[in-house]
């Protein structure tokens, strides 16, 4: 089984967007995907499942369909994670049904994390409820690739969720504000990597599932850049200069100088349009932007929008499967 993390503490990235898309082309393509929503905002959930699902999921109390119902025994001390639900989005999608409540989560896993250093098996049981959730979840659909989507900050929920990844990929805005967060974010990675790798050495229980401590940026996804003849505009073209060194400088903590540009940066794993014409046609049917057909209002050119961005998500899909030693059919 294969993680993939998509992280960036900016939001507004489109980052959720991308694991929706990116999760339907890999089914698309033959893979079996479980896409798990460890945000506490809950929004890839919504784009896969309207409303009505979401209320018999989301009642007023208890909720067993969703990641908080798996670890909601932990929570309140009462035992170990419970057995998880799918959702069954597709024939080859599933979906670990987030929840606003997650957040709730947040204290419980920064107590723990100081307590691992302790020998703690407790503590141990709280860090590792996402990544022992979401095995048991690929199990269940004998799923060889899960997508996680996580939120925009640099939190204990975060923290737990990114420890559970094997492969992390950082979408990217081409501005300054995406350029800060990473640099906020790489020495975050590292650092998060190194103490759980210190921690695991104090594991009292051998037969507990555990997360390596092998988490590994794959590369970055420059996300809807505006396009002018086919070139970026201008206002974006200095942001983009640097992103090559930012990314080795800040996660890669290698030297940023004589950096490529992006589109020699064999660390850039794609550069995507803003397809604006497409995402409200696209949310209004429910399915991915380029799933969408002339029943769905994409005519004339945003029947050739689509064709475009089945393109580019198709390459995009395939390269980050090469990337990450995922077996396409």
């Amino acid at each position: 089984m294969k993680t993939i993390a998509f992280f960036n503490n900016k939001g507004g990235v489109g980052k959720t967007s991308l694991v929706y898309h990116l999760a339907w082309m890999l089914a698309d393509l033959g893979v079996s995907v479980v896409a798990a929503d460890l945000d506490p905002q809950a929004n890839l959930t919504a784009m896969f499942l309207d409303e009505d699902r979401l209320e018999d999921l989301w009642p007023d109390s208890a909720h067993p369909g969703t990641l908080l119902g798996v670890i909601q025994p932990i929570l309140k001390g009462t035992g170990d994670i419970a057995q998880p639900h799918v959702e069954d989005v597709a024939d080859n999608i599933g979906l670990i049904v987030g929840d606003l409540g997650l957040s709730g989560f947040e204290d419980k896993l920064s107590d723990a994390w100081p307590r691992c250093h302790d020998g703690d098996e407790a503590a141990f049981r709280v860090i590792s409820a996402f990544f022992r959730a979401i095995v048991k979840s690929a199990d269940q659909r004998e799923s060889e690739l899960v997508l996680i989507d996580v939120g925009p900050n640099l939190g204990a929920v975060n923290r737990a969720a990114m420890i559970a990844a094997r492969h992390v990929v950082i979408p990217l805005a081409p501005d300054l504000f995406s350029l800060q967060g990473l640099r906020n974010l790489g020495p975050t990675l590292r650092r998060w990597r190194s103490d759980w790798a210190a921690r695991l050495e104090k594991n009292p229980d051998p037969d507990l599932l555990l997360p390596g401590a092998d988490m590994q940026p794959v590369g970055y996804v420059v996300m809807q850049h505006a396009v002018r003849l086919d070139r970026p505009v201008r206002a974006y073209e200095r942001w983009m200069r640097r992103i090559p060194g930012v990314y080795r400088q800040s996660v890669l903590d290698e030297p940023s100088s004589a950096s490529p540009s992006v589109a020699q940066d064999p660390y850039c794993l794609d550069t995507l349009k803003h397809y604006r014409s497409l995402m409200p046609l696209a949310m209004e049917a429910r399915k991915p932007m380029f799933s969408l057909r002339p029943a769905d209002g994409a005519i004339g050119a945003h029947m050739q929008a689509v064709v475009s961005c089945f393109e580019d998500f198709e390459r995009l899909a395939k390269t980050i499967a090469n990337r990450c030693g995922v077996a396409l059919p």
